[in-house]
């Protein structure tokens, strides 16, 4: 459920890391600020997901649980 936030923020550190180095640039805010408002867009725009993946697991979890482990 984490992976597609993880990977918007590894993109988005690695491009902010490379233009660091290219320029030579090392305010440490540069960083934190895109990084913090990009996974915050991400996680909007893959929250519908996110919640559907997570109901899933839950109804599975609790059937299981409510018919004693047998899955079928």
């Amino acid at each position: 459920m984490s992976a597609p936030l993880m990977i918007v923020a590894l993109v988005v550190g690695l491009i902010i890391a490379l233009f660091q180095a290219l320029t030579s640039i090392q305010e440490m805010t540069l960083t934190f600020v895109p990084k913090i408002l990009l996974v915050f867009i991400a996680m909007i725009m893959v929250m519908p997901w996110m919640g559907d993946v997570l109901n899933t697991f839950s109804i599975e979890i609790f059937t299981m649980i409510a018919t004693g482990g047998r899955t079928g």
